[in-house]
């Protein structure tokens, strides 16, 4: 109580904090330390990430035959059924940046006074070139193209350009579709020959497919509290028709980001930032307060994929790669906790250390200090208890063909370990020629593949927070109204969040790999009707 009065006295005097503002913090339920730290990060700001070398096959990243990953599948698929299986899908966000050139083309378009081509040339748009020339292949487009005609009468009369200028209108209206508001899970992304389906169906299909023990399966999908029930309608009308199908019964369960994981705004000084109202501006945290969430599940196998990255064609290809990642993470599993039982029983005598060392070393990518070797046998058993009594992660990772996001690297932390981590480029001191040249050497991307191990030998649950890096978060400049701010944005999910845990790559098939990012992509071959679809 009373650390909590000094923090709040610091508050006060440091940063010109009310007695309004305590009561907005209260109301949010964050902790005044919490926001003292993050006040401190913005004025000395975060260190950037030590790369070490790129992860790349044979040196991070393990590579599997076809039929590797067959037995892979095989060994899971035989022990599943011992197991709570779970598939974890953050979509929370909105489909704004999908739409992103859409918006600016209904801002910037002078309807009035040029054609789209003109504006096209004037803005060297090559986006909207793509969208119009592929408008009828969206699965979307009778159900728009309808309602236009529907509020228009001169439609039939019209040009083409001002048809589409139309139709674009009325796709992201607020009075009508509000396609760019809405979250990008529930937008229709695959038409078939008898229905068009969302990335939340797609999901539920997948899960039956890869993610069920004993004919059940269970999804989880992180939501906006406001558009919750947007998800819950989907799957009250898709789910009894894939449960027949798949003949698997269905478990969906939805979760929201805390508020107490908000981060507060400063302005360009490193002052707290405020709007209108004079009131402290909070932010939300970033995909890194997902641990929480994922730290409130009860499974023995979590499968983690992003929710735009769904497939039309070939979910039973890429069903053996999911199941053999998990076939990965249960094989590593079972060899790790057949040794922590043998410490726990004081069962491992000094002959036994070179074989689990060698296995920490070649295996799960554990950095082992070279005088180990030096220390008495109660301290290697301290060591190896240490260093394998965590959470396991295995994570699919697809060849670099220059998509935007992290990747693979052996990462030095500031006390010289070194350890695979996923890194995004804004971790990393670009301006630094070594680390710039490091950070080019990439071969692999990551997807957000991961199938997570998050119970102990004794099948007791980690307390996940324990193995966040707190020193990884991002530093993001925004905008508010016109005026500039900055926001910090927690260790990613994927990213610190995960830092401390066991960590293997594998790499996977492009094909595994759709991300829908801009709309466009709902153009290309994985989200197109093909091969009988």
């Amino acid at each position: 109580m009373e650390e909590n009065f000094t923090t709040k006295d610091s508050l006060a005097k440091q940063h010109g904090f009310t007695e309004a503002d305590f009561e907005q913090i209260k109301a949010l339920g964050i902790s005044l330390d919490k926001i003292e730290g993050e006040l401190m990060l913005f004025q000395w700001g975060i260190p950037k990430i030590t790369l070490e070398k790129p992860a790349t096959i044979n040196d991070g990243i393990l590579k599997l035959s076809n039929e590797e990953f067959q037995k892979q599948a095989e060994f899971f698929d035989a022990r599943k059924d011992e197991l709570k299986l779970k598939k974890f899908v953050p979509a929370s966000g909105a489909a704004s940046r999908m739409f992103k050139f859409l918006n600016e083309f209904l801002n910037d378009f002078d309807h009035e006074n040029e054609t789209i081509n003109a504006y096209i040339n004037r803005k060297k748009d090559k986006n909207l070139p793509i969208f119009l020339a592929g408008i009828e292949k969206f699965p979307f487009y009778d159900e728009i193209k309808t309602k236009v005609k529907e509020l228009y009468n001169d439609y039939y009369f019209l040009e083409s350009h001002e048809k589409s200028y139309r139709f674009i209108k009325t796709m992201l209206s607020p009075g009508h579709f509000d396609f760019a508001n809405k979250p990008k899970g529930v937008l229709d992304f695959h038409k078939y020959e008898t229905e068009i389906t969302t990335p939340v169906e797609e999901h539920l299909n997948e899960c039956a497919f890869y993610a069920s023990s004993n004919s059940v399966s269970h999804l989880h999908f992180t939501v906006s509290d406001h558009h919750e029930d947007l998800f819950q309608t989907i799957i009250e009308r898709v789910k009894q028709k894939i449960e027949e199908k798949s003949k698997t019964t269905l478990h969906v369960s939805y979760s929201h980001q805390d508020k107490s994981t908000d981060t507060i705004a400063v302005n360009p000084n490193n002052e707290p930032f405020r709007n209108e109202n004079g009131q402290l501006v909070f932010r939300p945290g970033g995909h890194g307060a997902l641990i929480n969430n994922l730290n409130n599940l009860d499974a023995d196998v979590i499968f983690i994929k992003n929710i735009d990255n769904v497939i039309q064609n070939h979910i039973q290809e890429i069903t053996i790669y999911k199941k053999g990642l998990a076939g990965v993470l249960i094989d590593l599993q079972e060899q790790i906790f057949k040794i922590l039982k043998a410490v726990e029983n004081d069962e491992i005598a000094e002959r036994h250390t070179p074989e689990i060392i060698h296995f920490m070393e070649q295996k799960l990518n554990i950095d082992v200090l070279e005088d180990v070797h030096k220390y008495t046998i109660e301290n290697k058993l301290e060591f190896i208890k240490n260093k394998l009594n965590r959470p396991i992660r295995v994570c699919g990772m697809v060849k670099n063909e220059g998509e935007p996001g992290g990747g693979p690297f052996w990462v030095r932390s500031c006390k010289g370990n070194v350890s695979l981590q996923i890194v995004e480029s804004s971790q990393v001191d670009t301006h630094n020629t070594e680390q710039a040249s490091i950070l080019k050497k990439a071969t692999h991307f990551n997807p957000v593949d991961l199938v997570c191990s998050i119970k102990n030998y004794r099948r007791e649950k980690f307390d996940l927070t324990q193995f966040v890096d707190q020193s990884t978060g991002f530093i993001v400049h925004k905008n508010n109204k016109g005026k500039e701010l900055k926001g910090y944005e927690l260790p990613g999910l994927w990213n610190g969040a995960m830092a401390k845990w066991i960590t293997v790559f594998v790499e996977v098939p492009l094909v595994t790999f759709n991300p829908v990012k801009t709309v466009n992509d709902l153009l290309k071959f994985a989200h197109q009707p093909q091969n009988g679809n």
